[in-house]
This record gives structure tokens, sequence and C-alpha cells, in this order.
């Protein structure tokens, strides 16, 4: 038999401190109630807060009724935001525009509907039928971090927070940044919090946001100050900018109570969108060359025994013009798998390109590919724009995506159905 052997108290005490730990790291990564999937960031035109008041016969009538009253007046409303006052059009034309109604706030009686709606039109329908340009150029991609204190404690990812819910309830398709949004899911808690927007380090900021296929980072914060339990709350919000941390400007916003909270979230999403857009405008949010990958090193002559120079080059000799092949990291959005077979075609097709290979495979988000090319980058850029893709970035590492579609047809304007009843509002 052999002897049974007992560990000391102060091994006991480590190797419980030991599993403790263990146990904190895997509560932070399984379990809890956290992570808001973000809602499409397609770029439909928004017109929202339309209100309508209808009576008829019946409840469905009603409502039916309300949802007609909101496209109309939400198609006056967009039209005049777009300087084309005055385009009526009818409703079967407006049931193909509109792709969905969002219920701010609604109630149904036996006979009456009365709420506060949502209108989301097509952009590309709405474009055709206007005669207007409906692309818009975006920044390059950004990681957005919302940090909520609350209470004296600050949080990010580690909870579901109505910080987080606010932007993932925000519609980014009309905005000139590029939102990328985390979900709050697997690993998110641990990479992305109040701990990590404290740190300078360029290295390690690197590696997150190639993480998530961005080129900069986006810190929205907010503290939340309650006067009392249950009064009134206010929002001191401040916008910040980089792994600096950098302020670019602040706002405060109040509602009476607790229930007011999601509305005062929104309508600060809404305000620091605007300062980003502001400062996008004005030149102060813009490519962090620290954030870039490593250039390449250059050729480095060395004297050699005889007067002469030896030349060390991590460079890659090739028979094509020029004998050097240089590397390019692509990101680029990957749908699903139709997609990806794709895009990897696409970039193939490029004259010079000696391979394309997807080294990190993100169905639903963005992909990582390397690119072996024959020749100076800039040609591969220009080679992928010939192709029809929008291209950002430089250097060793670019951001690809297909252009904006042509516009679709509007079919012709069928009769207009008999509206339902309704009553004039008041």
């Amino acid at each position: 038999m052999h002897p049974v052997k007992r560990l000391k108290p102060s091994r006991v005490a480590a190797a419980a401190i030991l599993l403790a730990c263990a146990g904190v790291g895997l509560a932070q990564i399984e379990g809890g109630d956290r992570g808001v999937a973000p809602i499409d960031s397609s770029g439909d035109f928004e017109v929202t807060g339309v209100a309508v008041d209808v009576a008829a016969k019946t409840p469905e009538a009603a409502r039916l009724g309300g949802w007609r009253l909101a496209q109309r007046r939400g198609w006056e409303k967009l039209t005049r935001q777009l300087g084309q006052p005055g385009a009526g059009v009818s409703d079967g034309t407006l049931d193909q525009l509109v792709k969905a109604i969002v219920v701010e706030q609604e109630q149904i009686g036996p006979t009456r509907y009365v709420a506060r709606l949502g209108v989301l039109f097509d952009r590309q329908r709405v474009g055709s039928l206007l005669g207007i340009a409906t692309y818009a150029a975006q920044s390059a991609p950004m990681l957005v971090i919302p940090v909520q204190y609350s209470g004296g404690a600050g949080q990010v990812f580690e909870t579901r927070t109505p910080w987080q819910e606010a932007w993932a309830r925000f519609r980014t398709g009309n905005s000139s940044i590029d939102y990328v949004r985390p979900a709050g899911t697997g690993a998110d808690p641990l990479l992305l919090n109040v701990g990590q927007i404290g740190r300078r380090g360029r290295p390690w900021w690197r590696t997150i946001i190639d993480q998530y296929g961005a080129s900069d980072i986006l810190i929205p914060v907010v503290r939340l100050n309650r006067l009392w339990p249950g009064g009134p709350v206010t929002g001191v919000f401040q916008a910040r900018y980089g792994p600096d941390n950098a302020y670019l400007g602040g706002f405060s916003l109040r509602v009476p109570n607790e229930r007011g909270i999601p509305a005062l979230l929104d309508a600060g999403v809404q305000r620091m969108d605007a300062l980003y857009q502001q400062a996008l405008r004005a030149g102060v949010i813009r490519a962090d060359p620290t954030l870039l990958p490593p250039p390449t090193p250059t050729p480095t002559p060395t004297p050699g025994a005889e007067g002469g120079t030896i030349v060390e080059s991590v460079t890659v000799e090739t028979d094509a013009p020029g004998g050097v092949s240089s590397q390019v990291i692509v990101q680029f959005e990957t749908p699903d798998a139709g997609a990806l077979a794709a895009t990897e075609a696409a970039v193939r097709s490029v004259p010079g390109v000696r391979s394309a290979t997807t080294t990190s495979l993100a169905l639903g988000g963005v992909s990582l590919m390397r690119v072996l090319y024959d020749g100076d980058p800039g040609a591969l850029i220009a080679g992928l724009q010939a192709r029809g893709y929008q291209v950002t970035g430089g250097g060793g590492s670019i951001r690809i995506r297909r252009g904006a579609p042509p516009p679709a047809a509007v079919p012709a304007q069928p009769a207009a159905p008999a509206p339902a009843e309704a009553v004039p509002e008041g």
C-alpha cells in the first residue's frame, strides 16, 4: 500500500484559491443574464413618433386604419426631410415601400386605436421613386463599448444593462458611423470591460479590435444618478473615443422616475450618435496609425567584409515584376457560406494574387483573409475596387464590402384599397 500524503495547510489554502479563481473565470463566461443581439443595421429610412387616433367598428379595423394613417403621415414627414415635399402616393404603393411598423406605444379599445408608431421605409425603393441618391459613405468600422455606471459600479457586458439594450435597439443604418456592436456573449465580458478601457497598450487593443473586424474604438459612457428610490433619474452622458479614452463631448438628460429610463437612454444614444458624427465631419475621429498592424520591415543594408553590402530582407522573393510579394490581411463580411466562397473567388481573380486563404471564419460576422500579392498593395486595392468592392484602410490591413446595390424598381401603383373608417384626431 502507498502511504497517504497529507497536504500542508498552506497548500490546501492555495488549492482552494485556485479553484475559486477558476470558478470566477467560468462564471464570467458561462450562464448569467447577459447579451443583447443588435437589431438589423440596414439603411432603411426610419420615421418615429407618428401619433394616430382612429375609431372603427372593431378593434382590428381600428388598428389597421391606424397603421394605414401612420404610413401616410410617415411618408409626408419623410419626404419633407428628404427635400421632396408633396410627393403623394397611393396606399398600395406605400404598402410596397413600407418594410415595418414599429409600435412605440399603443392603446386598443373596442372601437378605438390610439398609438405612437414608427415607420420603416425601404431605402432603395424610396430613392428610386423620388429620384434621389440613397448611398451614404460611412466611417471605418468602430467597435462600440457601452459603459454604464449605476450605484457607483461600472459595467459593460458583465450583466445585461439598459445602456447596452439601448445601443442594441438603435438603428445604425442612417448614421455615417459604421458601428460594430458586440452582443455581449461568449468572451465579450472578458475582453471588453471597464478595466480594459483604462489600458493604453496598443498591441493588446490591436488584437481585440482585429477579433471584431474594427479599426478603432468608441466608448459611450452614461452615469445614472437617482435622487431617491423611485424618484427622478439623471443620466450624465460622455462620448469618448480611442484607446486613450479621449473626451469628445457630453450632455445630461432627466426623467421623472425609473419607468422613463429606457426612453432616457434611447434619447441619449441619438444624441451620442450626433456627437460622433460631428466629430467625424470635423476630422477628430480618424484612422489611428498606432492601431494599424506593424509595417513590413524594409531591407536593411549591412556592411560586408570587402566593402560591399549584405541585404537582410523578410519579403518573399518571387518571379513577379519587382520580385516582391506583399502580405495583406483582408476583413470581409460573411453572412453565409455562399458569401465566403464568392469573396474568396473574387479576390483570387485579381491579377497578381498568389493565394487568398481565410484564416478566421465568422459566419454572420466579419472574417479575415490572408492574401499574398505580387506587387504593391495599392494595386491590389485598385483591383478590388474594379470588381465593385468598397475598400477602407491601407497598408497591410484593409476591409472590403460590396458597393451599394442598384435601386430596386418600384411596381406600378395599384388601385388604392378602401380605407378603414377613421375619424379626425381630437
